[in-house]
């Protein structure tokens, strides 16, 4: 969802020079389960924030919480008076402050190199656009890298440890895979106990 001032033109202009001045994101840090690098979020911040406020730009996020979905509100707001504001949202798959933490990042993220016209990329959550040709149970295609490693796991603490490797923000997108690596790890047990 989006909102502005009635008028934007000395927003736009501004924000048009301020983009004139900005790079995309640099990869800074590390992500040791897909063993890549991202633009975290001081990245983000350091990239944009010069170019804004030269050109009379401010940038705010405000952040809630409510029935486990994160939202971010980010508004640009210009010397002139004019704004204008996007939000978005993401379910968050345990509701505790680590997940709400890092929910709230990963949109924080997300929605000011949206708002501010930069590129960066989604190696810590690995698109959900992109990835594998079969779909999880909410429609969204899996990440290769992601089904991996629940193909892979052999045993429920692999599995486990697969499901805390997934970024909390898309978690929900990966509860059909995770729940279909589980089922095959329990009959390979069962199989097991019978063949013993």
């Amino acid at each position: 969802m989006s909102e502005r001032s009635e008028q934007i033109g000395e927003l736009a202009a501004a924000l048009a020079k301020a983009q004139g001045e900005m790079e995309n994101a640099p990869k800074i840090s590390d992500n040791p389960f897909f063993k890549s690098k991202y633009a975290d979020l001081a990245g983000i911040l350091n990239m944009v924030r010069p170019a804004l406020s030269k050109n009379g730009i401010a940038v705010v996020q405000h952040p809630s919480f409510d029935g486990g979905t994160v939202s971010v509100q980010t508004i640009l707001l210009h010397s002139s008076g004019q704004w204008m504001s996007s939000t978005i949202a993401a379910p968050v798959a345990k509701s505790d402050a680590q997940g709400i933490g890092s929910a709230t990042t990963y949109c924080r993220r997300y929605a000011l190199a949206a708002i501010a016209g930069i590129a960066q990329e989604d190696d810590d959550g690995n698109s959900a656009v992109g990835g594998a040709a079969r779909k999880d149970a909410s429609g969204v295609k899996p990440d290769d890298a992601i089904v991996a490693v629940f193909d892979k796991a052999k045993t429920t603490e692999e599995l486990a440890e697969a499901w805390k490797s997934v970024p909390v923000g898309i978690r929900a997108n990966y509860a059909a895979t995770k729940d279909a690596a589980k089922a095959r790890v329990q009959a390979a047990k069962d199989a097991a106990k019978v063949a013993a």
